[in-house]
């Protein structure tokens, strides 16, 4: 549900207010403030955090609401923060003056470091869709929460099957460069990629940062080129993600490997719209568990809408998922309530390839991303075996 106020609903507030109060008696509404990147060159993955979170509050309202709250409506405030942390942070408090109880957002993690600040001083719970820079749940905030994965956790996970895939392939990538966006996403993935490959015996040569936007790859390619790495190791969002594979591609640079760590492009609409570049291309980031029917069936019901189905998606469904499970076990949306019951969540995602929730300074430790690969225009699972649905292809075959 979302609030738009007109002179006609105005005329029909004021008419409602004359009626007696046991005719006009309704459930209880729940507002929540829903910040994303709605303009800009983070739009696209902003919109499709956005459509999880509505589809999670569809859900919810159709499902009879809160029903410890006598079926409370969840309505959603919509706030777009384009790429611009101020903005962010200026939309909490607006959201926080019209009665916000909560918020998810904010696809990146400047725009959430600083949109999770804003709520802090308010003691309202912030449930993080994504935003994988570890400093989001280690600053001591009380009413920041992640159901997802952080860029560490996340990090020891590919080295896992970075190291698995390598060795058994013959152990071919001995040496990386890593090229990174230059924001806190990136630069945190990249310092923590920098720590972790020499133990599973990978060199790296170089850390290339670059700008968001960057319109061109030229001169990265040829640095690369001269270092003559077995392996690119990528962290950046959408647009770039894909221009960097596609220089590589076009200059025959030749890789073992093109691997991503939370790459932001890498998804079903790379694997479609671009076959010839995206095939093979690794990738260590969110996705389902293809084992669980209702995982399919969800992605079903996204594409059968008209959508194309990312785990932005998802990340925005279950961030609005568990705040909406603390409301309702709390009874209440009053925030003394709410976070106490989101502290002690045990909320299962039960489409996602976690182990039990549990949270510890806000973060949940039972979750963790899976090892995947464009494989014949879809994305197939590679990583670990028990969620798998597809082997790897490594070494990529020489372009």
């Amino acid at each position: 549900m979302t609030a738009t106020i007109t002179r006609r609903t105005a005329l029909t507030a004021a008419a409602t207010l004359a009626m007696p109060a046991v005719l006009r008696a309704e459930a209880p509404v729940v507002k929540l403030g829903l910040i994303h990147p709605m303009t800009g060159p983070l739009a696209f993955a902003g919109g499709q955090c956005r459509l999880g979170a509505t589809m999670a509050i569809a859900d919810v309202n159709g499902s009879g609401g809160i029903k410890s709250m006598g079926g409370a409506k969840i309505e959603a405030l919509l706030g777009d923060a384009q790429l611009k942390p101020e903005l962010a942070a200026s939309l909490v408090d607006q959201f926080a003056e019209a009665g916000a109880a909560g918020f998810t957002g904010a696809y990146s993690s400047s725009l959430g470091l600083a949109a999770t600040q804003a709520a802090a001083k308010y003691d309202l719970p912030f449930s993080i869709d994504s935003g994988v820079a570890d400093s989001l749940t280690t600053r001591g905030l009380a009413n920041t929460f992640r159901l997802f994965p952080g860029a560490s956790t996340t990090v020891d996970g590919a080295m896992g099957e970075l190291a698995g895939v390598n060795k058994a392939a013959g152990s071919p990538v001995k040496t990386a460069v890593l090229v990174h966006e230059n924001s806190e996403f990136g630069t945190n993935t990249a310092n923590v990629l920098k720590e972790k490959l020499p133990s599973i015996g990978i060199e790296v040569l170089e850390i290339m940062p670059h700008a968001t936007p960057t319109r061109d790859f030229s001169n990265i390619v040829l640095r690369i080129r001269e270092k003559k790495p077995d392996l690119v190791i990528l962290s950046n969002y959408a647009n770039e993600y894909v221009l960097l594979i596609r220089t590589l591609v076009q200059q025959r640079v030749p890789l073992v490997a093109m691997f991503s760590v939370l790459g932001g492009g890498f998804s079903l609409k790379f694997a479609k719209e671009q076959p010839e570049i995206s095939e093979n291309v690794m990738d260590y980031n969110h996705w389902f568990n293809p084992r669980v029917p209702a995982s399919l069936a969800f992605r079903k019901k996204v594409e059968d809408a008209g959508n194309t189905f990312t785990w932005e998606i998802l990340f925005g469904y279950y961030a609005v998922r568990l705040l909406t499970d603390a409301f309702e076990r709390a009874g209440s949306a009053d925030k003394a309530k709410t976070l106490p019951a989101l502290a002690a969540s045990t909320y299962y995602p039960d489409m996602l390839p976690y182990g039990p929730t549990k949270f510890v300074s806000g973060q949940n430790q039972g979750a963790q991303a899976s090892g995947l690969q464009i494989q014949h225009g879809d994305i197939a699972v590679i990583w670990p075996e028990q969620f798998a649905n597809a082997k790897p292809v490594f070494p990529r075959p020489k372009i």
